[in-house]
């Protein structure tokens, strides 16, 4: 009960911080800003990648996470990893629910649990991502260009003749 409460708490805190992020809309005849609510019943979650990314979600709340600047929620199933990658444009992330994990290449990995924040470089940033075991990870994420993802193709060595 305490884990649920926990989620509808931090989801609500997203969907507060997708809200204010949004571009203003107004009341008709009034010139005032009108609110832009989102319950979280009301999210659309797709797939993010079926065949490279499997049991990925991702649900835009603003912008289009496919084709430029855009606000969105990530869902990554219990023990999802992404080997070494890059991404172009810097992501601000915010953990929702889980423990999200990150390796820089060449450093320790560090993990963030609900409520922590992570700016992640976009360029050539290497690093792994995955989602604890104990259960799946959902994460706020706002960036000024489309989501992309670049695996790292490392050379293998030689064989000897």
């Amino acid at each position: 009960m305490k884990v649920r409460n926990v989620l509808a708490f931090a989801t609500s805190f997203a969907l507060a911080v997708a809200v204010l992020a949004q571009s203003a809309k107004t009341v008709e005849g009034t010139g005032a800003r009108a609110p832009v609510p989102m319950p979280a019943a009301d999210l659309k979650w797709t797939d993010l990648d079926p065949a490279g990314a499997p049991g990925v979600k991702v649900a835009d709340l603003w912008g289009d996470h496919q084709k430029g600047a855009f606000g969105a929620l990530f869902r990554l199933p219990a023990g999802f990893a992404v080997p070494l990658h890059t991404h172009t444009h810097d992501m601000k992330l915010v953990t929702v629910s889980g423990m999200y994990i990150q390796g820089p290449e060449g450093k320790p990995e560090f993990r963030l649990g609900p409520g922590s924040y992570l700016m992640q470089p976009g360029g050539n940033y290497r690093h792994t991502t995955s989602c604890d075991q104990a259960s799946e990870c959902v994460f706020f994420v706002e960036s000024n260009g489309p989501f992309d993802l670049q695996p790292v193709v490392t050379a293998k060595p030689a064989t000897p003749k």
